[in-house]
């Protein structure tokens, strides 16, 4: 298994951490705060980020470390497209 003793110890998690902190800051004014659906879909992609980081070291072993990394990732991809449909929304609002 890798170096690390604690997951929080680990760069990835670290970076997700201040993704989740920075998306709950932004879900929770204006327009993006009363569209709950995306507000809270964003929300819990990003702690599935960090969660899934943190799963996959406990578990212990290489392969399954791999695997919750590959779906950390996916979770990842998913703020970035829910970013571009708020984007998206609020530049149609200023139209």
């Amino acid at each position: 298994m890798s170096g690390f003793q604690r997951f929080e110890d680990i760069e990835a998690w670290q970076k997700a951490r201040e993704l989740t902190r920075e998306v709950y800051a932004a879900s929770n004014t204006g327009l993006f705060a009363k569209d709950y659906g995306l507000r809270d879909q964003i929300r819990r992609a990003s702690v599935s980020i960090m969660s899934n980081i943190a799963e996959g070291f406990g578990r212990g072993g290489n392969k399954e470390f791999i695997q919750f990394l590959s779906t950390a990732k996916g979770s990842a991809s998913e703020v970035q497209a829910q970013l571009h449909v708020e984007l998206r929304l609020r530049l149609h609002r200023s139209e």
